[in-house]
């Protein structure tokens, strides 16, 4: 049991899962569907029971008022063979036959035989019904020489004799196959003691065997005919065939009748039966000329509800047609209130690449006109987050920009203005006069109208200034070239001041253990819409890795600051589309490469 609720709770739990995730068009088709499949197949189910019920019960009071018609002309029919008897009791043939069979006279056997036979014609012919008629006395059989005895089968060996001691008042024997005449034909019998004259006792030794032909019998059960699906049987109190010409059952009768006290058939508590994998209506009626035989009539369900059958296939092709219907009517109602939603969803797939001046507009004031009225008041909010946000980090880039401009104080000015005061106390007047001159000229275009961005010509006098200076502060330490393969390239801008640290490491430490022949070489070209720079040197190297990952983190002191800060307001300004390579080796010079992007001054 416990396994059976979990997998039950399995199966529910995937259909939920499958059912939240289809889209809302979806789900409201399939609720559609449903509650009309639901709605007619109830609507439909409802009317073909009731239809059933009614066809059903109209049916059984029908069959029933059947059995009660044909229960009675039975019971008449019966009651006439019974009279016949009676007459033929009466007649003075039979008085003096009997009379005879008391004394024990056989000598006027054929005289008595021969007087009885008008008497015999005459209840056959007012009794069509009987077969034939057979006086069973200890002197001889009486029946109608028309008749064939068989001679090889007495009555006093028979079935019928020891039913006779059974029932000694007279009794209607089931159909069997008749023994007494030739033929072998089935008949149903009637069998009665012989009486003598008043007061009509009863000879113990007499008997008037009646035979009636079991067609004959069926006949009046079935005198309308044979409807379908619905027959008519005469049984016994205990269920066996009393005539079984269309006995369909092998053995008993499959619903045993229950007779009640005085032989009146009780009434059953169930209508229905099964039988062979089928139902049936069942009737009961017992006969009041034998109180044993009880007529049942019998109807398929089956057939009985074959009109309905039209019914269904109506309740068919109307659920076919609600549920094309309905899914065509869903698509189209679905299609028009899903809209606005849809409209929004585009909306919002469109902020997803940014374009943020997006505006939901609708004619309608309905609850969905009020969720995009409300995403644009969203979107209104969010554009004016983002412009302030993009208004404060554009001044704090601002900010640190200057803030790492300003910090690339040049390391050398101390010692410059050294070189200046001892040049001047040595009275070397014109390189004092030089200096000073491409100081201020350095700082004039450092300082360049408090400008973040300078041309690559200004970029290039400035670091020309500081080679000038330093050549004269370290007189025949270094040369220097600068090659600019595009003259068009000298409008491009870029940030001020990130040529002459790099210069500054090669003269400090590149050279710092010379006193003569150095070299650096700036190289500017065009790359891929990039301002490529090359600063070259033939000093002592350096360690490249280390170099890098200095680069990557902020110095702990001000060695090798410099780096870092030409690389960090490289990625202020140009994100990461400017990069900043160093390559060297020790012993073997450096090298420092730029790639910025050609843009317009800003």
């Amino acid at each position: 049991m416990n396994t059976f609720t979990a997998y039950a709770r399995q199966i529910r739990r995937q259909i939920a899962s499958r059912y939240y995730r289809i889209s809302i068009k979806q789900r409201i088709l399939f609720s559609f569907i449903v509650l009309i499949t639901l709605s007619i197949s109830a609507m439909g189910s409802f009317s073909y029971w009731i239809a059933a019920q009614e066809i059903e019960d109209n049916a059984y009071a029908s069959s029933q008022e059947t059995v009660s018609k044909t229960t009675q002309l039975l019971d008449s029919r019966l009651n006439d063979v019974a009279l016949s008897v009676q007459s033929l009791m009466l007649s003075d043939a039979y008085r003096k036959m009997m009379m005879d069979v008391l004394s024990h006279d056989v000598s006027n056997y054929y005289v008595h035989l021969s007087d009885l036979q008008y008497v015999l014609s005459q209840a056959t012919f007012n009794q069509p019904i009987i077969e034939n008629v057979l006086i069973v006395t200890p002197i001889g059989d009486f029946y109608s020489t028309t008749q064939i005895r068989a001679q090889d089968n007495s009555f006093y060996g028979s079935e019928l004799y020891d039913l006779s001691k059974e029932q000694p008042g007279g009794y209607w024997a089931k159909g069997h196959y008749d023994r007494l005449f030739t033929g072998s034909q089935r008949v149903v019998s009637f069998v009665v003691r012989g009486i003598y004259e008043y007061p009509y006792t009863p000879v113990s030794n007499v008997f008037i065997v009646v035979n009636i032909r079991e067609s004959r019998i069926d006949e009046l059960l079935n005198q309308g005919g044979q409807q379908p699906g619905r027959n008519y049987y005469l049984m016994s109190g205990e269920g066996d065939a009393v005539v079984e010409s269309r006995w369909p059952f092998r053995g008993r009768f499959p619903w045993k009748p229950v007779l009640a006290e005085g032989g009146a058939a009780a009434e059953p508590q169930e209508h229905t039966y099964s039988y062979g994998g089928k139902e049936y209506l069942v009737n009961y009626k017992s006969s009041a000329a034998s109180p044993d035989w009880i007529i049942s009539g019998m109807q398929s369900r089956d057939q009985l509800l074959g009109k309905l059958e039209r019914v269904q296939r109506i309740t068919l092709y109307v659920i076919g047609v609600f549920l094309l219907t309905t899914w065509l009517i869903s698509n189209q109602l679905t299609s028009v209130l899903l809209r606005p939603l849809f409209k929004l969803r585009r909306l919002m797939r469109r902020v997803e690449e940014n374009q943020l001046s997006v505006v939901y507009e609708s004619r309608y004031e309905d609850e969905v006109a009020q969720v995009g009225f409300q995403f644009n008041r969203m979107m209104s909010e969010i554009k004016a987050l983002i412009e302030d946000v993009k208004s404060k980090e554009e001044d704090k880039r601002h900010a640190e920009i200057r803030a790492l401009t300003a910090q690339m104080e040049p390391h050398f000015l101390y010692n410059t203005l050294n070189t200046i005061y001892c040049k001047s106390v040595l009275g070397v007047n014109e390189d004092v006069n030089e200096m000073i001159l491409s100081l201020s000229q350095m700082f004039q275009i450092g300082l360049s109208g408090g400008k973040d961005l300078i041309t690559l010509e200004d970029e290039l006098s400035h670091v020309r200034q500081y080679f000038s200076i330093q050549q004269k502060c370290y007189e025949g330490l270094f040369e220097y070239s600068i090659t600019v393969e595009d003259e068009e390239l000298l409008s491009c801008p870029l940030p001020k001041i990130i040529l002459q640290p790099v210069v500054e490491n090669s003269i400090q430490h590149g050279f710092s253990d010379r006193s003569g022949g150095g070299r650096i070489d700036i190289t500017v070209s065009r790359e891929l819409e990039m301002l490529h720079i090359t600063i070259t040197d033939n000093g002592r190297g350096l360690d490249a890795g280390k170099v890098r990952q200095g680069m990557s983190n902020a110095p702990q002191s001000k060695k090798g600051y410099a780096l870092f800060n030409i690389r960090h307001r490289l990625a202020l300004y140009y994100g990461e589309e400017a990069l900043m390579e160093v390559d060297g080796e020790p012993g073997k010079g450096s090298q420092t490469e730029l790639w910025i992007p050609l843009r317009e001054e800003r």
